[in-house]
């Protein structure tokens, strides 16, 4: 008698597109990171496993103004489908018109706004995680995209933090209100923007918004402090999310996506990957690097920033580390790449948290921001720059 498939711990997503409903499956998607998730970033997780690969941030400011780098932003890896692109603005006009020359232009198939960076260039101007509480502003916003959205059968979606700290939580109004206008979901980050990426997520403000938003059918995805398959696994299993979202998990470590699938299947045969392995998706992320940039000496600029991240946990000389830190060109990255002897994946420190550790601080915010959610705010148009 043929044994039983282990039963589903995730539901498949569904992305309703122009072309008919995209099932991400399982609910797996990369979060937007300014200077990472670039074309060859998004492709080399596409290799590693299934999910949604969402660009650096983008404003529509600058997309307005066809800024020659935002356009390059959008073009997207090769086989790259669906494209998305995560699109930021203050201003509900500007992100209309953003949304709606992505459509025309059939520059993206689908849109997720950024209401969670906790970053003082963007707070200060009322951006990021700090528009949400001005309610108003933020339901003008995200209507607008949706509104902008709907002739090209482009889905919107949001993603946002807590709130800007433990006394000004958004997340619960601002979602419902999200909801209302017809994102196909929201996802969460479980921290606040004072918190920046210090201490742990609060898992269970995942939890509450799950159970929140379940009137209004909209899913709700989960992100923080997913460092591992088995991460991802335990926030499905004890928030109820619908998916999950992984950045900084991810960050010399593409093949997260792979652990990810395997965890979800319950497939226990997956094998972590030793150095040598490493090495070959190290060399395979700096040749698509350099085609991207079609410069060799950019190319390996914009690489030297992942070695750290590739390398950690493994016993590495410090001057090897340090050459890898300054390398220049795709041959001198091969013979530093052959000179590393093999080894086990080191699980306590590879799995361990990485990227940014950015301590908590007050959140800079426009004067008098916080006087009065209700207020139709005014705010400065955003900069004309992507990417964060």
């Amino acid at each position: 008698m043929a044994s039983s498939a282990p039963p589903r711990l995730i539901k498949t997503l569904t992305l309703p597109l122009a072309s008919g409903d995209h099932k991400i499956d399982p609910g797996v998607v990369l979060a937007p990171m300014a200077g990472i998730t670039n074309a060859p970033f998004r492709l080399l997780c596409r290799e590693q496993g299934a999910g949604l690969f969402v660009s650096e941030m983008v404003t529509a400011r600058a997309l307005i103004e066809r800024r020659p780098e935002t356009l390059r932003m959008l073009n997207p890896g090769k086989g790259e489908w669906p494209r998305s692109v995560q699109l930021y603005s203050v201003d509900a006009s500007a992100m209309k018109a953003a949304v709606t020359m992505i459509g025309r232009e059939n520059l993206a198939d689908h849109i997720d706004m950024n209401f969670g960076c906790p970053v003082p260039k963007v707070t200060r101007k009322g951006g990021g995680a700090a528009l949400p509480y001005k309610r108003r502003l933020f339901t003008s916003i995200v209507s607008a995209a949706v509104e902008a959205a709907k002739p090209f059968g482009i889905p919107v979606t949001v993603k946002m933090r807590i709130g800007i700290d433990s006394d000004h939580q958004t997340y619960l109004e601002a979602a419902t209100s999200a909801a209302q206008v017809g994102v196909a979901w929201v996802a969460l980050h479980a921290r606040t923007a004072q918190q920046m990426y210090e201490g742990k997520a609060d898992w269970s403000a995942i939890s509450a918004l799950v159970e929140h938003l379940k009137p209004t059918g909209v899913p709700v995805l989960g992100n923080g402090d997913i460092w591992s398959g088995s991460d991802g696994l335990r926030m499905v299993e004890e928030t109820g999310c619908a998916g999950v979202v992984v950045g900084r998990g991810c960050l010399g470590r593409p093949w997260l996506f792979t652990d990810l699938v395997a965890a979800f299947a319950q497939d226990s045969s997956r094998q972590l990957p030793t150095l040598h392995e490493v090495r070959e998706i190290m060399f395979r992320h700096g040749e698509l690097i350099v085609d991207y940039f079609e410069s060799e000496e950019r190319g390996c600029r914009d690489l030297r920033k992942h070695m750290a991240w590739y390398l950690k946990g493994f016993r590495v000389h410090s001057a090897l580390r340090r050459q890898f830190g300054m390398v220049a060109s795709l041959q001198e990255f091969r013979s530093l790449l052959d000179q590393l002897d093999d080894q086990p994946y080191p699980i306590a420190i590879g799995d361990a948290p990485r990227g940014r550790t950015s301590h908590g601080r007050p959140v800079t915010l426009p004067d008098g921001w916080l006087r009065d959610p209700d207020e139709m705010a005014e705010v400065e148009l955003e900069d004309a720059f992507s990417g964060g």
